[in-house]
């Protein structure tokens, strides 16, 4: 059975890619960009009391970050 993903704001994310060892690079508006010495990189809309869309959070959890959902859940 999947997981359910939590609700999570563009900050609550940024943290967590920063435990993953990623690195703030730039803010472009309310989207900050966030690499990795291996060569992936995501941008995360960061609006102030706005939670990330579930379709955003699976986007960039599996396309962006190369994880998995039970992976990603574990480090929260």
């Amino acid at each position: 059975m999947l997981s359910k993903l939590p609700h999570l704001t563009g900050k609550e994310l940024c943290r967590v890619l920063e435990r993953l060892g990623f690195t703030y690079v730039r803010t472009t508006g309310s989207h900050a960009l966030y690499q990795h010495v291996d060569g992936r990189q995501t941008v995360v809309p960061c609006h102030a009391g706005q939670e990330l869309g579930p379709g955003l959070l699976l986007k960039i959890i599996k396309k962006d970050i190369r994880m998995n959902r039970d992976e990603f859940l574990k480090l929260l």
